[in-house]
């Protein structure tokens, strides 16, 4: 292994994970001196009585200022700046997020706007705008994909303009992170599908992209392993505590992967496909990986190839010849993908013209992907990328990856 002539790695938060830890919430929150929280959720979370379990679990020895589940799937500045609202008016002094990544950077966005006493949400976009510690925010996962619970962004829609506007800074690390086992039971097997491919992507594009180091690695390795160890299985036996714990514990990981390393080209397209169709983050990364790691094929193919094994078990590995890795690594991922449309009864899309909403209705549409690419265009992880892309380079992934067809990698350019 080469190593990187400069690195930084960081992860400053709390972890604490089993089957029975919500309970431990009071003691954390009485060690940074808050008392009053206001929980933030979803409707689906609130519906499925997982707020009843954490409240049960914290008990009387916390007092709750309020309990809003307004949290839409696609988190907006609107929504962000509504929640401060509660949270001036219930006069609180903390954050608990319970919910996907929707909810986690919704309350990252708020803690901004409460810490800040600022009611501009948008001028705190980018990095390098906050420079001092926020409110006590603690980050409770109620799926296992996004990794929100360790990292340093969040990722807020602006309605008006139809972009994800990108947020980063240390200070919006959650103080803590709890995994517990009883808030993923109950997952819909579309959801488990869709949020852990999304934690696999995280970890796949934290091991390949620009940006990785010695320590992201072993942490996307391990999050892979874990993935491709327990998913099949948690999606035969969704009540599974110890595999719904292990895909907890792989997207966090894979928080920690790329949280330090960042990602690349299908987090781009994601970005980007999610602000202009309204696709779920979790859909397109499953859908797009395959793209990414066979557009970069001739820049990281052996580090592609490195993959096998912590996806498949050491027999696979060892049988495999060198020089075939790479692309077994490619098409075990789209077997896991398809394996997953099975499971989910096509409710987990393969390719972005099976993207389909609650009606049926078809989310992307052909003739809107010139549009996705040039918002691609304009998101920050192309820089971490191993190969360059301009438009048309988006533009091609796009039409592949709307009808399935893999990709011609005779066409990809290979800039220098």
């Amino acid at each position: 292994m080469s190593m990187p002539v400069y690195f930084e790695y960081g992860c400053s938060v709390e972890i604490v994970a089993g089957h029975d830890v919500l309970e431990s919430i009071p003691d954390i929150l009485d060690r940074l001196g808050a008392k009053r929280p206001l929980i933030v959720t979803d409707k689906g979370v609130s519906g499925a009585g997982l707020v009843d379990v954490l409240t049960a679990a914290i008990g009387a020895r916390i007092a709750i200022g309020s309990i809003e589940d307004s949290v839409p799937v696609d988190s907006s500045i609107e929504t962000v700046t509504d929640l401060a609202g509660a949270y001036r008016q219930q006069a609180c002094d903390a954050l608990i997020a319970v919910g996907g990544g929707s909810v986690l950077d919704t309350a990252k966005g708020i803690n901004i706007l409460v810490s800040e006493e600022s009611d501009d949400l948008k001028a705190f976009c980018g990095s390098g705008t906050l420079n001092r510690p926020l409110r006590p925010l603690l980050a409770v996962p109620t799926t296992s994909g996004t990794g929100s619970e360790t990292t340093l962004a969040a990722v807020i829609k602006d309605q008006a303009r139809h972009r994800k506007l990108t947020f980063g800074s240390p200070f919006l690390i959650p103080n803590a992170a709890v995994l517990d086992s009883r808030m993923t039971l109950t997952l819909p097997p579309a959801i488990t599908a869709a949020t852990a491919m999304d934690a696999m992507t995280h970890a796949v594009e934290a091991y390949t992209c620009l940006a990785k180091n010695p320590l992201s690695d072993v942490a996307a390795l391990t999050a892979i392993k874990l993935i491709s160890g327990h998913l099949p299985r948690v999606m035969d036996t969704p009540e599974d505590p110890e595999g719904r714990l292990a895909l907890a514990l792989a997207a966090t990981i894979a928080g920690m992967a790329f949280g330090n390393s960042l990602v690349g080209m299908v987090h781009c397209i994601g970005h980007a496909l999610g602000a202009v169709c309204g696709v779920p983050h979790g859909n397109c990364m499953a859908m797009l990986l395959p793209y990414g790691l066979e557009y970069n094929f001739h820049r990281n193919g052996r580090l592609t190839a490195d993959i096998l094994a912590a996806l498949a078990d050491d027999d696979t590995y060892a049988r495999t010849p060198r020089e075939d890795r790479a692309d077994a690594v490619i098409r075990r991922i789209r077997e896991l993908n398809a394996m997953l449309h099975e499971a989910c009864e096509g409710r987990h899309p393969r390719f972005l013209n099976e993207v389909r909403n609650a009606r049926g209705e078809a989310l992307v549409p052909k003739e809107v992907l010139p549009q996705i690419a040039r918002a691609a265009l304009d998101d920050g992880m192309v820089l971490f990328n191993p190969e360059d892309l301009d438009y048309d380079d988006f533009l091609m992934i796009l039409e592949h990856a709307w009808d399935g067809r893999p990709l011609d990698r005779s066409l990809v350019r290979r800039g220098v």
